[in-house]
């Protein structure tokens, strides 16, 4: 069965980075649209960014700039790559496949 599970979460200091991960399996990974989306506390869950089997990528005007999606789709495996962080980046982030495959979450805090 499909099975997403997102790491690389934690703490982080304004301006800092972190690297999560997303290792897929149950399904072909490498012809397939992936996505980040993130929920902060008391907000709806939002799109983060995007990228195609291809490895075409899109990004969220909010975080346009600072992340970078990448894929290895030899390790069925999702990144996201978060630079200068910002408190606002604080949630928890989800990797999506597909209409209604989610992963648990990992918790990203941006404090200082």
């Amino acid at each position: 069965q499909v099975r997403l599970v997102e790491s690389g979460g934690g703490l982080a200091q304004p301006g800092g980075s972190l690297r999560l991960s997303c290792a897929a399996s149950g399904f072909m990974f490498s012809l397939n649209d992936m996505n980040w989306y993130r929920q902060a506390p008391g907000k709806e869950r939002e799109w983060v960014a995007a990228i195609t089997g291809g490895g075409i990528t899109t990004y969220a005007d909010s975080v346009k700039g600072r992340f970078t999606i990448s894929r290895d789709n030899a390790k069925n495996t999702m990144y996201l790559q978060m630079n200068s962080l910002k408190p606002e980046d604080t949630g928890v982030y989800y990797c999506k496949y597909g209409r209604a495959f989610w992963g648990p979450g990992t918790q990203v805090t941006v404090s200082s």
